[in-house]
């Protein structure tokens, strides 16, 4: 009996310390998009981002992050998730494929509203990593796959008389575009209204790819 309770209270003390390191990881990821878009990625020192986090130590980032490239990429990862987790049900509560682009184009900018700092630095970090850094290579090949997602959409949407005839490879590349450009202006403009500026954009790209009778 006593070898069972002890065994019990050793995977008890597992799983909190997997918790606990859990919630580190996620806390010194969260201190360091706040520190990058605030003071760029070449000084986003690890120094800045443990006193951020209130660790007392920059040990305690090098005992859960492989290096900084680590970090960085989890950096990127972590800004991809939210991103996802608040666009994908706004997109979805819509029927029409008009109505789901322009859901996209006002949630992008909706997004740098809410989540100004995880936008920031994910433009940062990525303007930063080499063309064949792994984290560069997963975000380019995630982008083009919802890329090609959205090209579909965008077909099929022409196909249902929602769209006029265009190429939507051009057409969805312009809108990113738009949309990148936006969060680069937000850097410079902290009194930018990005939400506004998410509505004006969808009413043009509206106009730009309404089927007119």
């Amino acid at each position: 009996m006593r070898a069972r309770n002890s065994a019990s209270k050793q995977q008890a003390e597992g799983r909190a310390r997997s918790f606990t390191e859990t919630g580190r990881r996620a806390q010194i990821v969260a201190s360091a998009i706040d520190v990058i878009a605030e003071v760029g990625y070449q000084r986003a020192s690890f120094a800045k981002i443990a006193q951020r986090a209130g660790l007392s130590s920059t040990g305690m980032i090098s005992y859960h992050f492989d290096g900084r490239d680590d970090l960085m990429r989890e950096v990127v990862a972590e800004a991809m998730r939210v991103a996802d987790g608040y666009l994908r049900p706004r997109i979805e509560a819509h029927e029409s494929y008009a109505a789901r682009l322009r859901a996209s184009i006002e949630g992008n900018l909706d997004l740098l509203a809410e989540y100004p700092n995880h936008l920031a630095a994910i433009g940062e970090v990525l303007g930063n990593l080499r063309g064949g850094d792994p984290g560069m290579v997963a975000f380019t090949e995630g982008m083009e796959a919802i890329l090609a997602f959205q090209v579909e959409q965008v077909r099929k949407g022409q196909a249902a008389g929602e769209f006029c005839d265009f190429d939507p490879w051009v057409m969805l590349r312009a809108i990113r575009a738009a949309i990148d450009d936006v969060v680069r202006r937000a850097r410079d403009e902290p009194g930018l209204d990005a939400c506004a500026t998410g509505r004006e954009l969808a009413d043009l790209f509206d106009r730009a790819t309404r089927k007119t009778p």
